[in-house]
C-alpha cells in the first residue's frame, strides 16, 4: 500500500500536468529566466487552516531548495488579514504552482472548517464524527486529510479497505443473512481479513444482523433512523457491535443523534457541502 506522501506526489504530478500542458506560456512570455520572487499567503476569511504541508510539498516538487517559512500550521484557527506562510523561489515556480496551491488550500480549509463546526457540536458526547466516500474523484486524499485536520475521523478510504454491505449488496445477494455469510466466507480466504460493516434500515434488520453476525460483523450502520428509533436500536445492540448513524444528519440535528450514545455519526456533507475559504497568494520580484 502506498504511503500518504507517495499518493500526494502522484496527485501533484497529475494536477500539474493538467494545468501546465506543454508549458506556462503566460509566464514564459513575460518573465526572464532566473528571476527570483517572494510570495505571501494571506488569509482573507476566518476558519480552520488546512493544506500547509501540501503547499510546501507542491512548491518543493517544482523547486526542492525553495525557502518556505510557515507562520501558521494545519488545524489552527486563522483570521482575515493574517499571513500563513512566506516563500522565496524562482518566479517560474511561484506562478506555476500558485493556482494549484490555492485550489488545494482553499478547498481543504473549507472542509476542515465545516468539520470543526460539527465536532464542536458534539464535543460533550463520546460519539465520533466520520466522513464518507462522497468525495471529488482524484481529490479524495486531500479531502479526507482535511476532515482529519478539522477533528473528524476518516472512514474507509475506498472499496478496498473494508467490506461494507449496503442496501444494494444485501438486496442483490438475497438478504442480510446470505450477504453476511457470503462476505464472511470471502473474508476468510483473504491473506488479511477485512472488517465487515452492515447497513440496516429497520429494527428487524438490526435484529437479524445481531442473530447471524456475531463474530463476523464488527459494526452496524443504522441508516435513516430517527433519533428515537436510533436510541431504541442502541439499547438493543448493547455494545455487542460498534454502531454508526448515517443518512441526512446535519449541523442542526447532529446533537440529537449524539445523545443516543451511538459510537459514530457519518456525514457526507462534511466534504460535498463544504464552502472553500478565501485565501490569496501575493508575489513580488526580489
Amino acid at each position: 500500500m502506498k504511503t500518504f506522501d507517495e499518493k500526494l506526489e502522484e496527485l501533484i504530478v497529475r494536477a500539474l500536468e493538467e494545468d501546465l500542458g506543454d508549458g506556462d506560456h503566460s509566464t514564459l512570455s513575460v518573465i526572464p529566466p532566473g528571476k527570483r520572487g517572494k510570495a505571501v499567503l494571506k488569509i482573507k476569511e476566518a476558519g480552520i487552516l488546512a493544506g500547509m504541508g501540501v503547499a510546501e510539498k507542491i512548491f518543493r516538487f517544482q523547486e526542492p531548495d525553495v525557502l518556505f517559512t510557515a507562520f501558521k500550521k494545519d488545524g489552527e484557527w486563522v483570521n482575515a488579514g493574517e499571513t500563513a506562510f512566506e516563500l522565496e523561489a524562482s518566479v517560474y515556480t511561484i506562478l506555476t504552482c500558485e493556482r494549484l496551491v490555492l485550489n488545494c488550500m482553499q478547498r481543504m480549509s473549507g472542509i476542515a472548517t465545516l468539520t470543526h463546526q460539527y465536532v464542536e457540536k458534539i464535543r460533550d458526547y463520546p460519539t465520533r464524527l466520520l466522513d464518507t466516500r462522497k468525495t471529488t474523484p482524484n481529490f479524495r486524499l486531500l479531502e479526507k486529510e482535511a476532515v482529519r485536520i478539522g477533528g473528524g475521523v476518516n472512514h474507509r478510504f475506498g472499496l478496498y479497505d473494508m467490506i461494507m454491505l449496503k442496501d444494494n449488496h444485501i438486496d442483490f445477494c438475497g438478504g442480510i443473512a446470505a450477504a453476511i455469510d457470503a462476505a464472511d466466507a470471502y473474508n476468510r480466504r483473504l491473506p488479511e481479513p477485512l472488517r465487515i460493516e452492515v447497513e440496516t434500515r429497520t429494527m428487524a434488520d438490526v435484529q437479524e444482523v445481531m442473530k447471524v453476525g456475531a463474530g463476523k460483523v464488527f459494526r452496524i450502520m443504522l441508516d435513516n433512523f430517527s433519533p428515537a428509533l436510533l436510541s431504541e436500536a442502541i439499547t438493543l445492540i448493547d455494545h455487542r457491535f460498534e454502531t454508526e448513524a448515517s443518512g441526512g444528519i446535519h449541523l442542526d440535528t447532529i446533537v440529537s443523534y449524539a445523545r443516543t450514545g451511538v459510537d459514530f455519526i457519518s456525514v457526507g456533507g462534511l466534504i460535498h457541502q463544504a464552502r472553500s475559504i478565501d485565501l490569496s497568494l501575493k508575489a513580488v520580484i526580489l
